[in-house]
């Protein structure tokens, strides 16, 4: 087998090995060992890679080894949220301890006033999100005309929500001779088009481009009535040995399962849009530093968060597409751990949930089979009219009907999704994990 790579092969400068031989590490990920060579030559970098692999050492190893001290803002990293901000903010000073070189954060939700203090001290490094770097452009508190490193974080979460024209106005401040680095962990069109105008000669390293199974992890589904959802949530918690991360579709939800946590007397948190930012960031750092076992979380707010003692994702509700899956249950299983993901797929989320099934490669566990939990999805080209003998028959047969009864218009209108009826009740004695 071949040797891998140490750091000190990779060309970083002493005082860098010193650090990260001091924390540990002594041998880079793959996402490190290909890139980091390419940045210190001053060449751009596409890198894709899924969360937790790395990639933030990846690139601010070579912008801290080639920027220099009190020469004014020479490297930017732009990211979608502000607790992605924060964390990265936390990973640089972390590398960055025995170098001289400051680093401020800049982001919306906080205090203007709080970050011209922290501009006022001359930093080395930028990490902002995008909306509010451009209100600093705006307001002459800062320049990029001396910016030598621009990184994009999770470029294609700024896709999503719409920062795409905010970071090509960034980009057109800063001088054209940088080095650019993009990273996502998915290229659409739009990402590779922004690469092309702002990029020169990219060199394109895919690490586990092709990986959306979540191989490694031990994934599961139950499907089961929404209001079902607290009692297993519980089971499950209980069940589980580290930290959790509940992921909900809405602000409303996480707030929900954050209350029936916190009833239930366990050490919870939540983070939603609604939220001050000052409660957020306290929410994340008792969950970082184990004050909390368990994040409730939107998936705008979670996502890039990396906290390594996550053993359990529950996904509350199944995502709106197949990635934000793969994202959402990579928050476990971090640097070569084990990890567990759970998802409670509702009665009317079935089909959304087959469709996101199809896209691993990896065999799931049906909890439904495995706790004796059966439901059957009715041939919805056979329902028409019958609905009462349907009920009356589930009645004759000893089973309990649990589903609605809907009108055929209803059926028609609101219902054309198969509906699924539970005949065995989950209050068993059966083991439930």
């Amino acid at each position: 087998m071949k040797k891998m790579t140490k750091f000190e092969k990779l060309g970083l400068d002493k005082k860098l090995l010193e650090t990260l031989d001091d924390a540990g590490f002594t041998t880079p990920f793959p996402i490190q060992e290909r890139t980091i060579p390419v940045l210190l030559e001053g060449n751009d970098v596409i890198g894709q890679a899924h969360t937790g692999t790395g990639k933030t050492a990846a690139y601010a190893l070579p912008m801290l080894q080639l920027i220099s001290v009190k020469q004014g803002i020479q490297g930017i990293i732009m990211a979608p949220t502000r607790e992605l901000a924060l964390q990265i903010t936390s990973e640089i000073n972390r590398f960055a301890k025995n170098t001289g070189i400051k680093t401020a954060t800049i982001y919306g939700g906080q205090g203007m006033g709080i970050q011209l203090d922290a501009l006022r001290k001359k930093p080395e490094i930028l990490v902002a999100t995008p909306g509010r770097l451009i209100d600093h452009l705006k307001r002459g508190t800062i320049k990029l005309n001396n910016v030598k490193h621009a990184v994009l974080d999770e470029a294609d979460v700024m896709l999503d929500m719409g920062f795409i024209e905010d970071i090509q106005f960034i980009l057109d401040l800063t001088p054209e001779d940088r080095v650019t680095s993009l990273w996502s962990a998915t290229m659409p069109q739009e990402i590779m088009r922004l690469a092309e105008t702002n990029m020169n000669s990219p060199r394109k390293i895919l690490v586990d481009s092709d990986d959306l199974s979540g191989a490694g992890i031990d994934q599961s589904f139950l499907i089961l009535k929404d209001r079902e959802k607290p009692k297993f949530v519980l089971d499950f918690i209980d069940g589980n040995i580290g930290q959790c991360i509940i992921f909900c579709s809405t602000k409303i939800r996480t707030r929900d399962v954050a209350r029936i946590l916190r009833k239930a007397g366990k050490r919870s948190v939540a983070i939603e849009g609604d939220m001050s930012q000052n409660k957020r960031e306290d929410s994340m750092q008792k969950f970082r530093k184990s004050k909390a076992d368990i994040l409730v979380a939107t998936d705008v707010a979670a996502r890039g968060i990396d906290v390594p003692k996550v053993a359990l994702v529950i996904n509350y509700d199944i995502p709106n597409q197949d990635m934000v899956y793969f994202h959402r249950i990579g928050r476990t299983a971090r640097a070569g751990a084990k990890g567990r993901a759970i998802t409670l797929v509702s009665y009317s989320s079935v089909g959304e949930w087959n469709e996101i099934k199809k896209q691993t490669n990896v065999k799931m566990t049906d909890l439904n089979e495995k706790l004796g939990i059966e439901f059957k999805i009715p041939d919805p080209l056979k329902r028409g009219g019958d609905t009462r003998r349907r009920f009356d028959r589930s009645r004759s047969s000893g089973r309990r009907f649990t589903g609605r009864r809907p009108s055929a218009r209803d059926q028609y209108d609101k219902r054309k999704k198969a509906q699924h009826i539970t005949t065995r009740s989950y209050f068993s004695k059966k083991k439930r994990w």
